[in-house]
């Protein structure tokens, strides 16, 4: 009975990390893609009960969107899908009116992608955000 226990756990565990495998070398296609048409912003927000999201928009020397993209999920088998009603806007200058068919986590990984962009671009650094295991197990140092 506990081997059997033992066993499941273990194959759920591969299972896990073949599709989470899987899920970063689709990000690194599609980030690849974007990457080819000029820079690329990305911005995150990740949900402790509901699903994260990351976008990601290739823009141009001017700072307009060329093409949008997000991945938003709570599982492994989240994709990487185009975000529709961006492209041609410029970055800096998103308003209100563009996030009218956008849900709460993206408005804010949209945010997220502006704000970082903005910092890079003055030549700024990104502050690494703590993430919940870092609450949970504080670091020494």
């Amino acid at each position: 009975m506990v081997w059997g226990l033992i066993i499941m756990i273990g194959i759920a565990w591969l299972l896990q990390s073949v599709f989470g495998f899987l899920q970063i070398k689709h990000f690194n296609r599609r980030y690849s893609e974007l990457r080819g048409l000029g820079r690329v912003a990305i911005g995150k927000k990740t949900g402790m009960f509901q699903a994260g999201t990351v976008v990601m928009f290739a823009i141009d020397k001017h700072n307009n969107i060329l093409r949008a993209a997000k991945m938003q999920g709570v599982t492994v088998f989240s994709r990487v899908r185009e975000l529709k009603g961006f492209n041609g806007i410029n970055l800096l200058k998103i308003s209100d009116a563009d996030y009218r068919n956008v849900n709460k986590l993206t408005k804010l990984a949209i945010e997220d992608a502006v704000n970082n962009y903005d910092v890079i671009s003055k030549g700024g650094e990104l502050k690494v955000k703590k993430g919940w295991i870092d609450y949970l197990i504080p670091k020494k140092g």
